[in-house]
């Protein structure tokens, strides 16, 4: 499947999406300050970073998801909550939620998750704006995806920065060298390569193999997408990679929580 249009258009709804969420601001004087006052507490929630860089591996990143951008709907009638929990009960360091609206997620699933787990919560976005780094972390997540190829890199480094200020663990992603050196000049300390083009949708595992040992020990490595079996996490750890976010085969499975274990290993 090839869809060169397809950054374009997502960057196109995303700057009319914070528009509305600037109009709806705008009656606020101070946005942080009612950021943090409807904010969920997470209490003693386990960093994002530390779950990513201690404990046995593979370090998995359990993904909540719907839809696909490249394959379409996954799972429909999937229920965040109780997904999430599977995931935690079957070993996952941390749990990632697609809310993007196109591909049938939402802030409230976010929240929803957020509420019912232990671990530390990933939002995984278009994120472009400062504002929407705000509502992320006013859903309880503890970490956001940021995709250094929707961003230039000034407004990457200004993304990363307001992040860490906010006590928000940003995961930088990246699919080629060029990302890569850009990212690595932010202060993100958590670098996610992504097999899959999101010009073509073309997956690579190779892509993985060839940039992780690019990155500097100071910072982790997760490997996203096209991670199926336990024979691709295998595959990816041979290249040094320790954390794996896993979203598809993870919603498709009958039984969630033994295909989790089986990706790590345990049967």
């Amino acid at each position: 499947m090839r869809d060169r249009g397809f950054l374009e258009r997502i960057l196109a709804r995303k700057r009319e999406e914070v528009a509305r969420l600037q109009e709806a601001m705008a009656s606020v004087p101070d946005p942080r300050r009612r950021a943090v006052s409807h904010q969920i507490d997470r209490g003693d929630q386990t960093s994002f970073l530390r779950v990513l860089t201690t404990g046995p591996v593979p370090r998995i990143i359990a993904e909540v998801k719907r839809a696909s951008p490249s394959k379409g709907a996954l799972s429909p009638d999937l229920d965040p909550a109780r997904q999430a929990r599977l995931y935690q009960e079957g070993g996952a360091r941390a749990v990632s939620v697609l809310t993007d609206e196109d591909f049938q997620g939402s802030l409230e699933d976010l929240r929803e998750v957020a509420l019912v787990v232990d671990l530390p919560v990933l939002r995984k976005d278009f994120i472009i704006h400062p504002l929407q780094l705000e509502e992320t972390r006013r859903a309880g997540a503890s970490a956001v995806l940021l995709i250094a190829a929707l961003l230039s890199p000034w407004e990457l480094g200004a993304m990363v920065e307001e992040s860490l200020g906010m006590g928000l663990e940003p995961l930088v992603e990246v699919h080629t060298g060029e990302e890569l050196e850009v990212a690595l000049k932010t202060p993100a300390r958590v670098i996610g390569i992504n097999s899959r083009n999101l010009r073509t949708f073309h997956v690579d595992l190779a892509v993985v193999e060839k940039l992780a040992p690019l990155v500097p020990p100071d910072r982790v490595v997760v490997a996203e997408s096209g991670i199926s079996s336990r024979e691709d996490v295998e595959r990816l750890m041979a290249a040094g990679v320790k954390a794996f976010l896993v979203g598809e085969a993870l919603v498709r499975a009958e039984d969630p929580g033994a295909k989790l274990r089986e990706l790590m290993g345990h049967g």
